[in-house]
């Protein structure tokens, strides 16, 4: 059985990282969906909203499985025996944080690769940033984020911007 993870803080969720958690469920025979905590990255929503976003998004893939962790992401990997590591990739910073990331990586855990894969050019240019952004001057974001996490996402964006 093929083993995946695909990490990040999907703070919130984007059609982008939904393209890559579809597509990355087609590689692997179980992805984990991992909602993990980047001390560098200060979240909107709660770790439980977080997970709860990305588990009505991914509803309708069978294969994936959406958790939570709070350990590097390469142990939670050996922990679950994956195989693989998916990562996206839409710029050269990107790809400079994924390279020293994957050095990191690869002296905790040969066995496990690291896979990266491209957005479809539709998403080259989403992030949770700018999708944060867009609510904030009140743009629609229907074509940035999953229908089913939309209004809950505009809500609780209003919310949270009105209060800083």
């Amino acid at each position: 059985m093929k083993v995946a993870i695909y990490p990040g803080t999907f703070d919130p969720l984007s059609n982008g990282h939904l393209d890559i958690i579809t597509r990355a469920s087609k590689l692997c025979d179980t992805l984990y969906v991992l909602v993990s905590v980047n001390p560098n990255k200060k979240c909107i929503f709660s770790i439980e909203e977080r997970i709860n976003i990305v588990k009505k998004s991914c509803a309708h893939l069978k294969n994936v499985n959406v958790v939570f962790s709070d350990d590097l992401v390469m142990k939670y990997a050996q922990k679950v025996h994956a195989t693989a590591i998916i990562r996206g990739l839409r710029n050269h910073n990107d790809f400079d944080a994924e390279m020293q990331l994957f050095q990191f990586n690869h002296t905790i855990d040969k066995s496990i690769e690291i896979i990266l894969l491209f957005p479809s050019a539709n998403n080259l240019f989403l992030s949770s940033s700018s999708i944060k952004e867009l609510v904030l001057f009140n743009s629609d974001i229907s074509n940035y984020v999953p229908s089913v996490v939309k209004d809950e996402i505009e809500t609780k964006l209003k919310e949270r911007l009105k209060v800083q």
